[in-house]
């Protein structure tokens, strides 16, 4: 019984509230920014070009959730919160394997499983993490998952030979450093 009169009067409190704001109208005139459509601007209706000399909620540049000058006008930015170079390096480095996931804002690429032609018995996956904004060794870490098959779907994980890593990461520095120059030798 108490949980039916507790629906009830949830119930008339929502539908008196509902009943109070009926019949009410808004001047929209009243509220800047709402309603564009309805707003004057000296005797006549608004134009987008008026609207966009009120300005905004974030001021003239916007909202800049990357940092810096990335996003104001007359800029050139990335658009992703890592550096461009080892991004599209790290993606091109990795490119003959399946790719599971890639997130340029947290710089980081996850591939799917791969079993080489050579090797069908073993797969590897791997995972790139883009730690800076700067084209720097230390900026680039790589992880690389190992599994042998020891069955009909059955796979065990293996230790990866030692110097994967580090040649995996020397092969994504060198491209990153390949598209900087590439990119200096167009402008």
């Amino acid at each position: 019984m108490n949980s039916s009169f507790a629906k009830f009067l949830t119930i008339a409190s929502v539908s008196a509230f509902l009943a109070g704001c009926a019949g009410t109208e808004a001047d929209y005139d009243s509220f800047p920014g709402s309603a564009p459509g309805d707003q004057k601007v000296n005797g006549r209706k608004a134009t987008r070009a008026d609207m966009k000399e009120q300005g905004s909620l974030f001021g003239d540049g916007g909202l800049n959730i990357f940092g810096g000058e990335e996003g104001q006008k007359g800029t050139s930015g990335s658009g992703i919160g890592v550096n461009s170079f080892l991004w599209r390096a790290t993606l091109d480095t990795l490119s003959f394997m399946p790719l599971n996931s890639a997130d340029p804002f947290g710089g980081v690429i996850i591939t799917d499983w791969y079993a080489p032609a050579e090797t069908p018995n073993e797969r590897f996956k791997l995972t790139a993490y883009i730690l800076g904004t700067a084209l720097r060794s230390d900026a680039i870490k790589v992880s690389v998952f190992r599994q042998v098959n020891i069955g009909p779907n059955q796979w065990q994980d293996a230790v990866v030979e030692e110097g994967t890593v580090t040649s995996l990461e020397d092969a994504i520095l060198t491209r990153a450093r390949q598209l900087r120059i590439d990119s200096a030798n167009a402008q």
